[in-house]
């Protein structure tokens, strides 16, 4: 059963650096050839069946955690800097200690309700918390996110990375199609959402041929 949670955990981190860190398309084959490499030498070398050694449990410090505030952060106008509660929460969230992350956050959403950037930030932590699991808070949070900022695509471009990482392509890909039939045509970030629903449509087409 150990292979269940190493496969997902490789299939997470396709997921991630294909629509958080934006790797492009024709680096795909070759960082999918890595992970699978990797998962044959732990198949090689590793011992899944030994127990353990327990160790004390540390905060994640990857590029993942910047890339994630960042991709965020670059949907809203560079010139308007967050709230302070949002700024204090980033800096936890690149530490990778989402759980702070996410106290703050829920202070400042109870401070300023329609702060949406800060729902957002919220949704993300919440999910991250969860090990890329969709909680029902962090759905209510996206919620929140997309009722403070109609018509933003944030909201929408992140709960479809999160039902992805769920195991919900087909309804991430629903949910991009909507958005951009809903968006202007020239939206200024329509190009990027192409992009992203294009790529999740070789990725659902991988997976169907599999």
């Amino acid at each position: 059963m150990i292979w269940f949670p190493l496969i997902a955990l490789a299939l997470v981190a396709f997921v991630l650096a294909a629509f958080v860190v934006k790797l492009p398309r024709s680096g795909w084959a070759l960082f999918g050839a890595a992970l699978l490499f990797g998962l044959a030498g732990y198949a090689l070398q590793g011992s899944p069946g030994l127990a353990g050694s327990p160790k004390l449990a540390g905060a994640k410090n990857d590029a993942g955690n910047f890339a994630l505030v960042d991709a965020r952060r670059q949907m809203f106008n560079p010139d308007r800097a967050p709230s302070r509660y949002v700024t204090v929460a980033d800096g936890f969230a690149r530490r990778g200690q989402f759980e702070d992350a996410a106290g703050i956050l829920s202070g400042a959403v109870s401070q300023n309700s329609n702060d949406g950037e800060a729902w957002l930030a919220l949704a993300n932590a919440l999910v991250e918390h969860a090990d890329g699991s969709l909680t029902p808070a962090a759905l209510y949070a996206y919620g929140q996110a997309q009722e403070v900022l109609p018509g933003h695509p944030g909201p929408s471009y992140f709960l479809g990375v999160s039902l992805i990482r769920s195991g919900q392509p087909v309804e991430a890909r629903k949910l991009w199609a909507e958005t951009l039939e809903r968006a202007p045509a020239d939206a200024p970030w329509r190009q990027q959402m192409e992009e992203r629903l294009a790529r999740l449509d070789e990725l659902l087409a991988q997976i169907g041929n599999q």
